[in-house]
């Protein structure tokens, strides 16, 4: 480097969960053109993108429909609630963390009859509690889940649960914004009516598009009282029918997410993002350990897609993020009650063997010099 000239600043890779990094190929798509989105190519694309959503994981295709959503993945977590909880019978939120107890928060929002079986934040889903709610109260029909909780990394054990489901005829609403895409996620063999999710987590597309996929027979019916926005019956009959949502689609943002869903595809689909995300954690962890850093949970309890970690004695988060930051790092805090105890760090995104080398250099660097 000539003298005088300052070293480049290092590219800066997002370790939280979502936005993530994005690739030249998707972020490049952004910049496609300025489209109506009342025009047949916009309508056209908007039903692409909904058939390539289905096909994801291959246990809801041919069965489940999409439809887009522009709004974040809780825009899309309230609009499934809003539309496919019942109004006469009861929902029961299995809720062990944050992204839980705000199904609960929508659901009585939106004046929906519901219960909640509340779990310390670092449990496991309560199987046996699940099946005597379901044995003792006739009245619910549906139950709520979040497959891969956020504010600790679990990936609770959804197929465990829609066992339970199966045998007492409720049927699953699944939060699945930050595992669509990366973790397994069954259809019918799961009683899995409706599952909601996001562009820009494991599917690596830009933040401002979410979706919904719902078994076919359930986007037949009457608008959802006490919703506009949220009615996502209207958006089914729009995008399956001329291609047009009621309201303005993020046009630029759907560009990028037509990419990352071919970049998704053409690179293995889940299985491979999930081998991928599972690869990415085990170098960190290890890296980790051996700075004395320890997991939150069991390693056997987490996802993919994130792990929490438990700061070390001595070290507060702002330090820690920000020396990161000046590396090129970006993690993310713990929230609620583990925030004063908890560091976490995303898998997803643009992220290469280069950039993993770096970091591993990093985080010993600030973790070490912290008295």
């Amino acid at each position: 480097m000539a003298p005088g000239l300052a070293s480049p600043a290092p590219r800066s890779i997002l370790l939280n969960p979502g936005p993530v990094t994005l690739s030249e190929r998707v972020r490049t798509a952004l910049t496609a053109g300025d489209w109506c989105h009342r025009e047949p190519e916009f309508a056209a694309l908007v039903r692409e993108i909904n058939s390539e959503l289905a096909a994801v994981h291959p246990e809801l295709s041919g069965d489940y429909d999409a439809v887009l959503l522009t709004g974040s993945g809780t825009a899309a977590v309230e609009a499934m609630l809003a539309t496919f909880a019942p109004d006469r019978r009861r929902t029961l939120v299995l809720a062990n963390g944050v992204y839980g107890e705000r199904m609960a928060r929508m659901l009585a929002s939106h004046g929906k009859p519901h219960r909640v079986l509340a779990h310390d934040w670092t449990a496991p889903l309560d199987l046996p509690a699940l099946e005597r709610a379901l044995s003792e109260d006739a009245a619910i029909s549906h139950v709520a889940v979040v497959h891969h909780e956020t504010t600790t990394g679990r990936l609770n054990d959804l197929e465990a649960v829609a066992r339970i489901c199966q045998a007492w005829g409720a049927s699953l609403l699944v939060d699945a914004v930050s595992s669509f895409g990366a973790e397994a996620i069954a259809g019918r063999d799961w009683n899995l009516a409706a599952v909601a999710g996001t562009a820009n987590k494991c599917l690596h597309g830009a933040p401002g598009l979410s979706f919904v996929l719902a078994r076919r027979e359930l986007w037949a019916g009457a608008a959802q009282p006490g919703s506009v926005y949220f009615d996502l019956r209207a958006y089914h009959r729009g995008q399956h029918g001329d291609g047009f949502s009621p309201f303005t689609q993020a046009v630029q943002i759907a560009f990028a997410l037509r990419e990352a869903l071919a970049e998704h595809r053409e690179h293995g689909g889940w299985l491979a993002r999930r081998a991928l995300f599972r690869a990415r954690a085990e170098v960190i962890n290890e890296t980790l350990a051996r700075c004395g850093v320890t997991t939150l949970l069991e390693s056997s309890e987490y996802g993919s897609v994130l792990w929490s970690y438990r700061l070390p004695a001595g070290l507060g988060y702002a330090r820690l993020h920000d020396g990161l930051k000046r590396r090129g790092f970006v993690i993310y805090a713990g929230q609620g009650q583990l925030a004063p105890e908890v560091f976490r760090i995303a898998h997803m995104g643009d992220i290469g063997a280069d950039d993993l080398e770096r970091l591993r250099a990093a985080l010993p660097a600030i973790i070490g010099a912290r008295r």
